[in-house]
């Protein structure tokens, strides 16, 4: 098994890591005789990938009614503090983030920037956080009850939202409070003799800080990078406008616009409606009645708008807006795959914090698109499972903590060399992301959209 996984990565390097996404369902002919003994089956690793917690809008809609987004939506639920330090990749200093300044130059009615993680938001990632508690400490001893920085990677986009999200998920999961230690939120590094003293004896000791690794804005593979890839930039430059002109978009938009009293020339299109209208509704907040009418159509135009730009069937805009997370998600595979692989290499389990745009391209490569908008906090579950008597590997995929059946694979619990090779086309090392990103144009392609 694990030289016929090997075989793939000598072919296809990239393609591996979207596989894996891809495996990691149950198997779903549990009345099949050649279903695989669950029992049998040993938890290897885990990787998940989640968007941030609820929060303020981006940009607010040009209406004379604003809703009223106040700092009191910002409080911090006491359960939630968690400390935590940020560094570069390589263990540095803490990148600028240009995407919180300009967050921080759009000021909402009612005093909050643009982008903020409020209340509702950090709650859901501590939900979140629980039940991975539930599911990988509790119901199975996979992980320390403890952080355990030999057990646990964390990385998130360099988005103060997502840096917070990440905290709460953290505070959720190592349920901190709960053995009696109080934690700041801050991002400073914590004292160890401090810290050593304040927890209970003889419990087993939190090796902090906790460290949430990120990237300079420029080369952050944990979203589409339209600023360091020139050729995703032009192919789907124009797709935005032109998918608001494209029929059945364009009459709804139309219809949506003049019944909340927003000019035709103003530039709001259906990401911008749905932005303030998921905000509005998961905070409870008084919304426009027509958003509200208009909430189910919305959405879905919303998903066309995402498709029309990235268009399915575009496999190298699919390849240039995810292979290289997924080249990562595969080389964390397959490192515990090689019995080559030295010891403390690898962890048990991957938290990646990132975006919406990440996720439906992720599932899109995937073959598991559901066309609804990846809600706030929502996750994506990736399992690494080896048979204790066989020794196969087989992955198993989790999407809002339903399984899936990933594309390539017959069955929830997919065998991964299967899975690898089915899902190779996606993956990209970071040589062919550059290579292919920095190519010209074929034939003006991003000029006619």
């Amino acid at each position: 098994m694990i030289s016929r996984i090997f075989r793939v990565r000598m072919w296809a390097p990239v393609g591996v890591l979207t596989s894996l996404a891809y495996c990691l369902h149950e198997r779903r002919g549990a009345d099949d005789q050649n279903s695989v003994d669950r029992s049998l089956l040993e938890l290897k690793m885990v990787q998940v990938v989640f968007r941030h917690g609820a929060r303020s809008p981006l940009k607010a809609l040009p209406r004379e009614e604003q809703v009223e987004w106040k700092p009191q939506l910002l409080e911090v639920p006491p359960q939630t503090r968690f400390d935590y330090t940020v560094t570069n990749l390589a263990g540095g200093p803490k990148p600028h983030s240009p995407f919180d300044s300009q967050y921080h130059e759009t000021t909402l009615k009612g005093g909050m920037f643009a982008g903020q993680l409020t209340k509702v938001g950090m709650q859901q990632m501590f939900a979140l956080g629980e039940r991975l508690r539930k599911n990988y400490v509790e119901d199975i001893p996979f992980l320390s009850p403890t952080f355990n920085p030999l057990e646990v990677f964390i990385r998130s986009t360099n988005i103060y939202r997502n840096l917070e999200s990440t905290r709460c998920l953290l505070a959720g999961l190592f349920q901190c409070q709960k053995e009696g230690l109080s934690l700041g939120s801050t991002s400073q590094p914590l004292s160890l003799r401090s810290l050593f003293f304040s927890l209970p004896k003889p419990r087993s000791l939190f090796l902090g800080p906790i460290i949430i690794h990120t990237d300079e804005a420029s080369s952050e593979v944990l979203y589409p990078n339209y600023q360091n890839c020139q050729r995703l930039r032009e192919r789907t430059r124009g797709r935005r406008q032109a998918a608001a002109l494209q029929p059945g978009i364009s009459e709804d938009l139309k219809k949506v616009k003049e019944g909340m009293g927003i000019a035709s020339s103003d530039g709001v299109d259906f990401l911008i409606l749905l932005d303030n209208m998921a905000a509005e509704q998961v905070h409870s907040l008084p919304s426009c009645p027509t958003l509200k009418r208009f909430a189910w159509m919305i959405e879905q135009r919303a998903v066309d708008t995402v498709l029309y730009i990235l268009q399915r069937e575009d496999r190298e805009s699919l390849q240039m807006a995810v292979g290289q997370f997924l080249h990562i998600l595969e080389s964390n595979l397959l490192k515990v795959v090689d019995p080559a692989t030295p010891p403390g290499k690898t962890r048990k389990l991957y938290l990646y914090a990132a975006h919406d745009v990440t996720l439906m391209p992720l599932l899109m490569a995937l073959g598991i698109f559901d066309h609804k908008w990846p809600p706030f906090a929502v996750d994506l579950t990736m399992e690494l499972y080896q048979h204790r008597e066989s020794k196969e590997w087989f992955v198993q995929l989790y999407y809002r903590g339903e399984e899936q059946v990933p594309k390539g694979c017959p069955d929830r619990l997919c065998p991964l060399d299967k899975f690898l090779n089915t899902m190779s086309i996606y993956t990209l090392s970071p040589e062919k992301y550059h290579t292919l990103c920095s190519e010209a144009q074929v034939m003006g392609l991003g000029n006619r959209e």
